[in-house]
């Protein structure tokens, strides 16, 4: 991509100097269609989140047009989301408590927006993108399909016709359950919502190309002035207020700000990490280059501009970027069409969607929350790796449970402990002659591996420190216990990338213990910094300088000289030493 003005010119303006006059048409087609779109989703999760309609509305004109000047993703589309609507509404509504005020509820809501504008600015100009790898797939799978299980949940009153106070996934599930025995259910709200969800299914699976929630909405408002359901109790959405907000600054308590910053790290990291991989997506089809920092940068401009005018936190939407590429888009102008005929709407057409059900909006909302769960994921999970699939069930149940922000720290904790889970039980294992294989190889997968009389070769597959480098001793003086007992133990050391001082002053105790019984603690392949590492720490004053090798085989070469040793087939199919392993194998 050109650059007409250096590299702090925004790069939606460095699009300019590229721009071809065959993508007008195309640009400005893909931003009507992509508003269709835009405006009945921007009012569901508007709800969702606990705000009035109109402010989905409002977000959607700042964060598209913001993202259009700042993004670096030419087609990726910015606006309210369905997985971020349940983090606001749990951080904003506790501090509105029973008020009810909705002129609160959106002061807190885009303050939030620009605490999580600040975060994520501050994370691209700091370069922090790995910040987005803190939640592995399985957790984020698990969170993702507690996220949607809550949402749907949620919405279920709202498409029955009813309201409850409940708050948490289980006192929901008893509320809504106690409405419907109550009798509270209005029958023409159900007849639409379910109406509404089967007919977007529908669409959505054997005719793609139909904008699918446009179609329902258009059906759901004719439906409501060829039957009066207003006069049957179904809830309707109402005028909108006429005109666009102007600029501000939110005005929220002092007391108010803890918990929006704690909201507002987990807004981030989510949106994050839904950034920079539906970028990296639709990079991948269309020969971009992703620049996560740029993109990390734009989604914090896109949350202050939204924040700015009465908006809420937002992140890129996967199902909208893919309409806007359907339908053609080349350019940011395709977003920028799109806030411009919202404006329009707000400004000529305020009462377009006076008709519109609200059980008709949940249906969009909960059609998005069936769409955030991966359930086939999750079954892959449980057929490739049971420790993975325990770790997604277990952060599944945090949302589920806990609650939308809590789950997103337990999803968060869990992919960190599982990273210090593997580098604290790492892979480990003894290593044979295979005759017709160079090197040497896991006896585990080749049980008829020849070994050396006297001689253990054992690789440990991790950096060794302080969390597991007393099992690594302990380990190593069970592999000694065998008869006849080993004269060296050779570490194949190359995947031991880090020795620390507590796993220094192991291994120096276990050198001297080995050489109490008459062995030798040998290393091959260790990588040039971890020597220096263990040179610095003296280590060399009992391990001998000499028992360092570049290669297995010419350690393997040195104890062959020495000793006169020949490969030997193990007895039974199994080393002396592997025989005398009691634990299994890790990982």
């Amino acid at each position: 991509m050109a650059d007409t003005g250096g590299r702090h010119v925004p790069p939606g303006l460095r699009t300019l100097s590229v721009y071809r006059r065959e993508w007008l048409v195309k640009d400005v087609v893909a931003g009507v269609v992509l508003t269709t779109l835009l405006v009945p989703q921007g009012m569901a999760y508007a709800e969702l989140a606990g705000l009035p309609a109109i402010t989905g509305l409002y977000t959607s004109v700042l964060c598209l047009l913001a993202y259009a000047v700042f993004g670096p993703s030419r087609i990726l589309v910015l606006g309210p989301d369905s997985s971020l609507g349940p983090m606001i509404a749990a951080t904003i509504l506790p501090l509105i408590a029973s008020d009810g005020d909705s002129g609160r509820a959106v002061a807190l809501a885009s303050m939030l927006s620009l605490m999580v504008g600040a975060i994520t600015i501050l994370a691209g100009v700091c370069r922090l993108g790995f910040i987005a790898d803190l939640i592995s797939k399985p957790t984020m799978i698990g969170y993702m399909n507690g996220l949607a299980l809550t949402i749907l949940i949620g919405q279920l009153p709202k498409l029955f016709g009813f309201k409850t106070d409940a708050d948490g996934l289980v006192a929901e599930v008893r509320a809504f359950v106690r409405g419907l025995a109550d009798g509270k259910a209005v029958g023409a709200s159900v007849a639409v919502g379910v109406a509404g969800i089967v007919l977007i299914l529908v669409l959505q699976r054997w005719l793609p190309k139909v904008p699918a929630v446009l179609v329902m909405v258009v059906l759901a408002i004719a439906a409501t002035s060829a039957f009066d359901l207003g006069r049957h109790g179904v809830s309707l959405v109402g005028e909108l207020p006429r005109g666009f907000p102007p600029l501000s600054l939110p005005h929220v308590h002092w007391g108010d700000f803890g918990p929006l910053c704690a909201g507002a790290l987990g807004i981030a990291l989510v949106s994050l990490a839904d950034t920079i991989s539906n970028a990296s997506a639709f990079a991948a089809r269309t020969g971009q280059e992703v620049r996560g920092n740029e993109e990390m940068t734009a989604i914090g401009a896109a949350n202050v501009a939204a924040g700015l005018f009465q908006g809420f936190p937002v992140s890129t939407s996967g199902s909208r970027t893919a309409v806007a590429e359907r339908a053609g888009a080349k350019s940011q102008l395709t977003g920028i069409v799109g806030a411009g005929l919202i404006v329009l709407m707000l400004v000529l057409l305020p009462g377009l969607f006076r008709n519109l059900p609200q059980p008709a909006l949940a249906a969009v909302v909960i059609t998005a929350s069936l769409s955030l769960a991966d359930i086939a994921g999750t079954g892959r999970l449980w057929h490739q790796r049971k420790a993975e699939f325990l770790l997604s069930v277990t952060a599944f149940l945090g949302v589920a449970l806990l609650g939308v922000l809590p789950g997103i720290a337990v999803a968060v904790g869990l992919s960190i402990l599982n990273v210090f889970r593997r580098a604290w039980w790492p892979y480990n294992t003894v290593l044979g002659r295979v005759p017709g294989l160079p090197g040497y190889h896991d006896v585990r997968s080749y049980p008829e591996a020849e070994q050396l009389p006297g001689l253990v070769i054992h690789r440990f597959d991790g950096p060794l420190f302080f969390a597991n480098a007393k099992a690594f001793r302990t380990h190593i003086m069970r592999l000694t216990r065998c008869e006849p007992p080993p004269v060296w133990v050779l570490l194949a050391a190359e995947p031991m990338t880090d020795v620390d001082t507590t796993a220094a002053d192991e291994l120096e105790e276990l050198d001297e213990a080995l050489n109490e019984r008459g062995m030798s603690l040998v290393f091959a392949e260790l990588k040039d910094p971890v020597r220096r590492k263990i040179e610095r720490y003296e280590l060399t004053r009992t391990i001998d300088p000499a028992h360092f090798y570049p290669t297995l085989e010419a350690a393997v070469a040195a104890y062959r000289a020495q000793t006169g040793a020949r490969w030997t087939p193990a007895a039974d199919g199994r080393s002396p030493a592997e025989t005398a392993l009691e634990k299994p194998p890790s990982g």
